[in-house]
This record gives C-alpha cells, structure tokens and sequence, in this order.
C-alpha cells in the first residue's frame, strides 16, 4: 500500500480530503482507538544505523478472520501513525490511534498492528523491506471507556499495547447503534439515557416528547401548546377550558354552550338581568307591608295602616291634615289623633262650639246664624275667614285678579292693579294698540306687539319706521363691471360689451382651444363659426325689418286717426262757430293719445338700452 503524494494535484488535494475525513468521523457511530505503550526490537528498531532510525505503524481492522489476511482492504478501517525517533520516549507518549466506524460495532474483529522504518520524505508502506514487525491477532471487545492490555512478545520485537471502543456523542448501547441527541425544541424535548432511550423533560410526553402536558385541559375545547398552559377555543374559557362563556351582557344566567344565557331562576330577560321574584331577592318592603311581585322587575308594597310610600317606608303623621278645627290642638297617636279643644269647643276634631250666637263669637263684622244642634256658624265678609271671621283674607295672594303680569294690592275694600308696560284696564287685560298712531311711514303695514309694533315696509324702504330710503341695487351687485338701473319690476344690470346675463356674469369672448390628436380641421371650425356669426345676423335683421314694418303700422294708424279727431274739430268749430286750436295744440284726446305712443315708445327704448336677453334666446 503506497501513502506517498506520486502526483502534485494529488498533494494539492490533501487538505479538502482531511477536511471529508473530518465531516465523516463526525457522523460516525464510535471511534476504535488504540495506545502503543512499548516497542522494542532485540537486533535494533533500524539494524547498524539506529542513530538516526525514524518509525511509524500503522493500525488495520478487518471483520473477524480464522486466518487473518493481513493485505487490504481493511473492511472496519485502518490509520497510520505520526513518524517516531526510534530511541526516543514519544512512541508512548503520542496520542491514541483512532480508527472510526459508522456501523454497528460487531463485538469480534481482527487486529492487525505493523512497525515500518520510516523512509523520507513520508509513510510508506510499499517496500517491504521496510516493515520491521507485524502482528495479527483476533479479539472479542465490548464498547467502554476501559483499557484492554495487549502485547505481542517475540524472538525478533516486544509490542505491548492498550485499545478501547467508545461510542461518539448521540450514540448509545452497547453496539453504538442507538442514535440519541439531546433536544428542547420544535422537534422534541428530552435527553438521553445510557441507552439511547429519550428521556421526556418534565411537561412532555409522546415517542419523542413533543406532546405538552396540561393537566385536565379539556381536548375537546382548548389545545396545550405548552406545559401547564391550555389554550381555550373561541367561546369555551377557565383553566381547563371546560367552561362555555355566556353570552356578553349576561348578568344572571347561566350556558351549556358558548353564547347562550339560560336564567336562573327567579331572573328573565334577554339578558337574565329582569328580577322575576323581586320581593323574595330583594325585600324591598318596609313595616311589615306585604311584597307582591309584578314582573319584569316590579313590585308593589301593601302598606299596614299608618304607612305610606312605595316601599311603606314613610309613616303618617295624622296631624299633618290638620284635622283639629277651631284653634284645637293636635296630637299624632298610632294610626289615629286625638284634638285638645280651647273652652268652648268639644267634639273629635273640635268641630262643636258650646258657644251660641248670643256670646257674639263672630269677629270682624261677621253675622252669626244659631245651629239647631246647638252650635253656630259665621258669615264672614269677603276679606275675612275662619271659624269666627277671625282671619284677614289676603285676596291678592290666594286668587289675584290681575292679568299679564300686573303687580296686586289689596286695600281692604278695593283691589289696584299695577300693570305692565304696553296693557291698561282695571285688571290689566287690554293690550294697547301700539300701531293707533300709525308709525310706519311711506305706505308700510303695521303689526301691534306687547309694548312695540313693527313695521313691514314697501319696495324701496327700509328702517323702524320705513323712512330709511334704500336702492336695490345695493342688494344686487352687477359683475364684470355691470352698471344697475332701479326699474319698476326690479334691479337691472346694465352689461358691458361681451358680457351678458342677468348679473353681467356670462362672458361672450371666444376661446380658442388648442389642437389636439384626433380635434376637427381648423377650417371645418372656422366654417361653423362662420355660419353661426352668418345666422345670427340674419335674425337679428329680421327681428329689425319686423320691428320697423310693427311701428310703421301703427304710426298709419295714430295718422289715421289724428286726420280723423282733426275733420271731426273742424267740423266741430264750423258748427259751434269756433276756430281752429290756438297755438298748434291739438285736442286732449288727441294729444293723450301721442303722449301714450310716445310713452310706449320711451319704455321700448328703456328696456332695449337696459335689458339683455339670455344668449338661448338669440337664436330661436
């Protein structure tokens, strides 16, 4: 077997293939590591020149053999040792020869162990010559930390020898074949045992501890992510998510499954939040008044006598009706009263005098009428009451008898009413015409109110009053520097040129929109701008012709008749004897009729000069 670099690429490659040597002993199962304690040779390691005698070995594992072939392959694996100065200390000091294996360590194998004379500049085991011992030996060995001696004892060399087979991280048994690594994540929590058992950490349960344990957390509802902790589904709650929630505003009930609010008893309600048995809850009634419930929450208290109140809590004070009469004085028992009567009067309540009419018991001018009972009663006058007319009646106070707001006094034997301003009468209640002066000037329409009046004003005025004279063109801006006329029908804009509209704000100025991909020919818009110009002046001159051929009809007309009024004065004078109108003047009817044309001509005029059409009208 040949380990020398024949080739430079073959040297240049070494390193990545330590590198692979290194990645497959560390997925390897276990290591088979063997210590050279002592070697000696009884003629010399080197022969003549062992002064300068450099050594190495070289380790093979082969399955067990009856006769052991000590030629590769080696089918479990072999490895070489460092050079060694043959007469120095460093062949047992070096470090163990490891062997690794990724299989099921078998238990029995064979061992072969050779010493070569090192030839510069490496390990060779090519030239024979060279190989200065060998030994090959069967041997049955169990996995464990422990040292098994060995040595190989001959004519010609002294070998003695320690080996081992340890099993790498992660992997247990006696066979190194258990794969177990150590884990607290995703994909398991646990350790290992000698084994290569999984151990689940506390919390965790299942093959390979990814199960969390959560003590009475119900499957059904809720699911344990984590040790101790179960997550509820939506609707279930509690530790071990084994309770329904109710639903949200459920006061007094209760749910078999999530959102319900089944009542307890004695509640109702959507929301079980409607007492039903009130009375029996919550004893509302007091002085021992009987409860009766009346649903939905309400109840209603029987109150035992001298009680009262909704919940019988108040007691009757039965002097408070003031039932002693005639200055007799009251005493409050339970459920009754007793009256402590002044000398004279006796009875329950005072009621009967043991005066007659006789004693005069009537004060203040009051007329006694005798009872047949033996009693008396008096007729008081209107300003006095009581029993015996003893009390001044204030009549303002108990029933006045001024209205709107008037302030009462009363005199005894008359009664004044202050009133306030803007009513008069004895008692107040005429309110007094405010618009009796007629306030509102320039034709406005009066309205009478308490104390004021106000004024609805024509067109034109303004004010309390309606003498404040106003234009409406303040209230009616005209744009675009439009001038406002006051006409009978109202403000009217007066517009400059190219503008139009009822407040001048619609302009008349073309716009030229620049040409774009896919717009008419500029001829065909010039073409059509030039009918519409073409069109428009042929209506407008023919509104003109039929305005001109209208007012010559009509100047016909009033020359018609002027000739007739004319012959019909003629004929008059010549008959009465008169003469022909002094001064050129014509008659009245005749000279009302030209101020009429005339007029009419001056209002066609005004709304030419002052109104504007609307632009649609233009063109019908």
């Amino acid at each position: 077997m040949h380990w020398t670099c024949g080739r430079t690429m073959a040297c240049s490659l070494l390193p990545y293939l330590l590198l692979l040597a290194l990645a497959q002993t560390a997925l390897t199962a276990g290591v088979f590591e063997l210590k050279i304690d002592s070697f000696t040779s009884s003629s010399g390691i080197c022969g003549r020149q062992s002064e300068d005698c450099r050594i190495f070995f070289r380790v093979c594992l082969k399955h067990s053999q009856n006769v052991i072939n000590p030629e590769p392959p080696c089918t479990y694996g072999d490895a070489l040792t460092d050079i060694f100065d043959a007469d120095s200390n460093s062949i047992s000091e070096s470090a163990p020869i490891r062997v690794p294996f990724n299989f099921k360590w078998p238990g029995t194998f064979s061992l072969i162990i050779e010493a070569w004379k090192a030839e510069a500049p490496g390990q060779s085991t090519e030239n024979q010559n060279n190989l200065i011992s060998r030994l090959a030996t069967r041997h049955k060995l169990t996995v464990g930390e422990g040292w098994t001696k060995g040595e190989n004892l001959s004519n010609q060399s002294e070998l003695r020898y320690s080996y081992h087979v340890v099993c790498n991280e992660f992997y247990h048994g006696e066979a190194c074949s258990a794969y177990c690594r150590p884990r607290n994540d995703t994909f398991g929590h646990y350790t290992c045992d000698k084994e290569g058992k999984p151990n689940c950490l506390e919390g965790w349960k299942g093959e390979y501890c990814t199960e969390a344990i959560c003590a009475g957390c119900s499957k059904q509802h809720g699911r344990c992510n984590s040790p101790g902790e179960c997550v509820c589904h939506h609707g279930w709650q509690g530790k071990s998510c084994d309770e329904c929630a109710r639903h949200p505003g459920c006061k007094h009930g209760t749910c078999k499954l999530p959102w319900e609010c089944d009542c307890r008893e004695g509640w109702g309600g959507l929301y079980c939040d409607q007492d039903l048995n009130y009375c029996t809850n919550h004893k509302p009634c007091q002085n021992g008044a009987s409860c009766t419930n009346t649903g939905e929450g309400s109840y209603t208290c029987a109150c035992p006598p001298g009680y009262t109140g909704k919940d019988c809590e108040v007691k009757i004070n039965e002097c408070d009706s003031n039932p002693c009469r005639n200055g007799g004085s009251c005493n409050d028992l339970e459920n009754d009263y007793s009256c402590t009567c002044p000398q004279g009067f006796y009875g329950k309540s005072c009621e009967i005098s043991a005066m007659r009419c006789t004693d005069g018991p009537c004060f203040n001018g009051g007329t006694c009428i005798q009872e047949d009972t033996g009693g008396y009663t008096c007729r008081c006058p209107s300003n006095f009451t009581g029993s015996n007319c003893e009390k001044r009646m204030d009549r303002c106070s108990s029933s006045s008898p001024c209205t709107n707001g008037a302030q009462c006094f009363d005199f005894g034997s008359i009664i004044m009413c202050r009133c306030q301003p803007g009513f008069t009468g004895s008692r107040c209640e005429t309110n007094i015409d405010d618009c009796a002066s007629n306030p509102c000037r320039n034709g406005g329409t009066c309205f009478d109110r308490i104390n004021n009046y106000s004024c609805t004003c024509t067109l034109g005025f303004s004010g309390k009053d309606c003498t404040v004279r106003t234009s409406l063109c303040d209230q009616f801006p005209c744009e675009n520097g439009g001038t406002c006329f006051t006409h009978f029908t109202g403000p009217v804009c007066q517009c400059p040129r190219n503008f139009m509209g009822t407040r001048c704000e619609h302009s008349l100025k073309p716009t030229v929109k620049p040409a774009v991909n896919g717009d008419p020919p500029a001829a065909m818009i010039a073409a059509i701008a030039l009918g519409i110009v073409t069109f428009s002046l042929l209506v407008c001159a023919a509104i003109f012709v039929l305005r001109h051929l209208y007012r010559g009809r009509e100047l016909r007309a009033l020359s018609t008749s002027v000739k007739n009024d004319l012959e019909t004065v003629n004929n008059r004078n010549a008959v009465i004897g008169g003469g022909a109108p002094k001064n050129g003047s014509l008659p009245g009817s005749l000279k009302e009729k030209e101020e009429q044309h005339l007029d009419k001509n001056k209002f066609d005029l005004y709304n030419l000069r002052f109104f504007r059409p609307p632009a649609k009208d233009l063109f019908r």
